[in-house]
């Protein structure tokens, strides 16, 4: 069983879990998107006396909540007991082309070149931690949810705003993998 949740699951498995999940939302009345956890938290501890936008029944929503909380435990867990201590593999092309926005690949999913707090206290990391945090909430915002929220509950429920944010999310990552990395990185 512990080497079953140590490799990635084919799609064959976690594309019909997500399908029916998103069928037991769909009939149940629930949308799901994680980003609105933070509206609900921000909710839940009163700024809604403050700000008008947070002024609603987080209960409504508390089943989210409890999504969050499992996603953070699920995650503990499978790093720490259901990881597997070898490196990530990845094509000769993929990694050829880290190195050419010299991020040298280390085995691991996030490149410690890059994630670790000596880089995260440089003016590159600054600009990139913060204004990247900075451009997802905004987005997050401005779009009306997240990439989960779109993606998974929008496009199930055939709604075409999620369409064109799930577009411009894709063509957002292509503009910044090919003409931002390349200068962010050099």
């Amino acid at each position: 069983m512990i080497k079953f949740f140590s490799q990635p699951w084919p799609w064959y498995i976690s594309g019909p879990a997500i399908a029916g999940i998103m069928g037991i939302l769909i009939f149940s009345g629930k949308t799901f998107g994680f980003s609105a956890n933070l509206s609900n938290i921000c909710s839940m501890i009163g700024l809604g006396k403050r700000v008008t936008y947070f002024n609603f029944d987080w209960k409504r929503q508390q089943w989210n909540l409890w999504f969050l909380t499992g996603s953070v435990i699920g995650g503990y867990i499978a790093v720490h007991f259901f990881s597997s201590p070898d490196p990530l593999t990845l094509s000769t092309a993929t990694v050829a082309d880290l190195q050419k926005l010299n991020i040298p690949f280390d085995g691991k999913l996030e490149p410690s070149a890059v994630f670790n707090w000596d880089y995260l206290f440089t003016g590159k990391g600054m600009f990139l931690f913060l204004g990247g945090g900075f451009l997802i909430g905004f987005g997050t915002r401005y779009a009306g949810g997240c990439t989960s929220g779109h993606a998974i509950t929008g496009l199930s429920n055939l709604q075409l705003p999620s369409l064109f944010a799930v577009i411009g999310f894709f063509v957002g990552g292509l503009f910044t993998t090919y003409l931002l990395f390349p200068i962010i990185f050099k």
